[in-house]
């Protein structure tokens, strides 16, 4: 970008702040291992089965409890990050996610790895807001910004992809374990280069932190998808009726307090802006059809096709391409087109290659699942990059913390109903299949637990019958996941209509901030 892009010169050295490129290299590289957390148990989950023999409960838990509590805590976190420092914030959270992970690495039992999952969520949750608020920062001419945001964007997005190739690569010469303790080298690169290039910045007139509202949203969060993923995965339920209720009175007691704080934890004022909150809604609906097909077809490829884990990483790689290449020129497709076409389109990308996903079964070839996975990923690209620009340019700089924070819930939520509402179709079609003739109870009851606890158990039985029940269940899963794809796809398309309304005449931010 030349000089002559600024109108006014005598800001040029505020605008182009040194070592901005080289600060964001960082913050991206926290993003991405956020992300990457959150889908690289897809490909170990078969390996971690057969080690903790965690239930079909407790699987779902292993997988989603990280992004539950990540996403409960997001709105707290960037609030924090706005008050004592989103620098000291973030080095905090590196510290802590890189000593978490090797706790996550040796788990003995369901239960440890379920605690150290959501303590890594703690983590996670430091890290994520105070990312895209330091590009806020750094970034003053909303072109570079833009471009910023999408190679932030790009990561997150790409992390969920790249996540089962770096496993799969680790699972084949390591134990499951190792895709944890791959954290460890990458957190202490950011402590030590964040130290020196990235800028401290924080609202200078915060207000106090209200813990009350930190645990009403947290409370809130986790009840609301607890009760999503009981629903879907066991029908109307006593439990779940009551997650939902106490979740939705924590979330309306939590707004409602918002609205009487001088300094709120995040200001509710926002979602009367139309783009706002369409923005946010189109953020969670994208992620969350991404994440529930990238975690959904890792098993897929493994467990149905029989790939082994890196083949079946290298296999979901075009999502992430394709999300990469979208992310980096989302900013020049908004101004250049419009906010809502671009968001509309990639939408509605996504929800076209879910719809084509009900025709999958088994033996279905590797280039319609390879171009899906792509057009996923510019879809996923395009909406996701844009909306965060459009939540992140709408606030003044000193909420830029609280505003990240909301495009992050938006994410994590994203992943985690990804995982709960099309696993758990996944799990509760998979549960009903019959079991042939001959199968022991045991061995029946354990095949029906998991697609992974099938393979797993068919192995005490004879040939025939071994293969007979591990085929049944390969059926079974397939038709979940055909089911899964329906559903995400209808959730997918009808955003997409929704986008084109919410985002009319919103703008991306063309002038330089002093």
């Amino acid at each position: 970008m030349t000089t002559s892009t600024f109108k006014s010169t005598g800001h040029t050295e505020g605008v182009r702040r040194p070592g901005r490129w080289l600060a964001l290299s960082v913050l991206v590289l926290a993003v991405l291992l956020v992300a990457v957390d959150a889908t690289v148990l897809g490909l170990a989950t078969p390996f971690l089965s057969e080690d903790l023999k965690p239930t079909g409960t407790q699987l779902l838990w292993i997988g989603d409890v990280y992004s539950f509590v990540i996403a409960g805590l997001l709105v707290s976190m960037g609030s924090l990050g706005d008050r004592i420092g989103r620098k000291k914030l973030l080095l905090v959270g590196a510290t802590a996610f890189g000593a978490v992970s090797v706790l996550n690495a040796y788990a003995t039992s369901p239960e440890t790895m379920i605690v150290a999952r959501a303590l890594l969520g703690v983590a996670g949750a430091t890290l994520m807001p105070s990312t895209l608020a330091l590009i806020r920062n750094l970034f003053h001419d909303p072109r570079e910004r833009s471009l910023a945001i999408g190679i932030w964007g790009a990561m997150a997005s790409a992390g969920a992809a790249v996540g089962p190739v770096v496993g799969g690569f680790l699972l084949e010469h390591f134990w499951w374990g190792s895709v944890f303790l791959i954290n460890l080298p990458v957190m202490a690169v950011l402590v030590l280069v964040g130290v020196k290039l990235i800028p401290e910045s924080k609202n200078p007139n915060p207000g106090p932190w209200d813990l009350p509202s930190v645990a009403l949203s947290l409370v809130g969060m986790i009840g609301v998808v607890y009760a999503i993923k009981e629903l879907a995965s066991h029908g109307p339920s006593p439990d779940a009726g009551l997650a939902a209720l106490a979740g939705a009175g924590a979330l309306t007691w939590f707004v409602r307090r918002q609205l009487t704080l001088p300094a709120p934890l995040l200001d509710m004022r926002l979602f009367r802006h139309r783009g706002f909150s369409g923005a946010v809604l189109a953020d969670l609906l994208t992620i969350l059809g991404l994440s529930g097909l990238v975690f959904f077809l890792s098993q897929f490829f493994q467990l149905v096709q029989g790939r082994q884990p890196l083949e079946a990483g290298l296999a979901e790689l075009p999502a992430a391409v394709g999300a990469v290449t979208a992310g980096l020129v989302a900013g020049v497709a908004a101004r250049r087109f419009s906010v809502r076409s671009v968001v509309t389109a990639g939408l509605a990308a996504v929800g076209l290659s879910l719809a084509v996903l009900t025709g999958l079964d088994q033996h279905t070839g590797y280039p319609l699942l390879g171009a899906a996975l792509l057009v996923v990923g510019i879809g996923a690209g395009f909406a996701f990059t844009v909306t965060a620009d459009v939540i992140l340019s709408s606030v003044p700089k000193e909420q830029a913390g609280s505003a990240s924070a909301v495009s992050e819930t938006a994410y994590e939520l994203g992943a985690a109903l990804g995982i709960a509402v099309l696993g758990s179709i996944v799990t509760g079609v998979y549960r009903g299949f019959t079991v042939p003739a001959g199968v022991p109870s045991d061995v029946a009851s354990a095949a029906r637990e998991s697609l992974g606890g099938a393979v797993e158990a068919s192995a005490s039985l004879a040939p025939q019958t071994a293969t007979a029940l591990v085929s049944a269940g390969q059926e079974a899963f397939v038709d979940g996941l055909r089911i899964a794809a329906g559903v995400g796809a209808a959730v997918l398309l009808a955003t997409a209509v929704a986008a084109w309304f919410l985002l009319r005449g919103q703008k991306l931010a063309d002038g330089i901030e002093h």
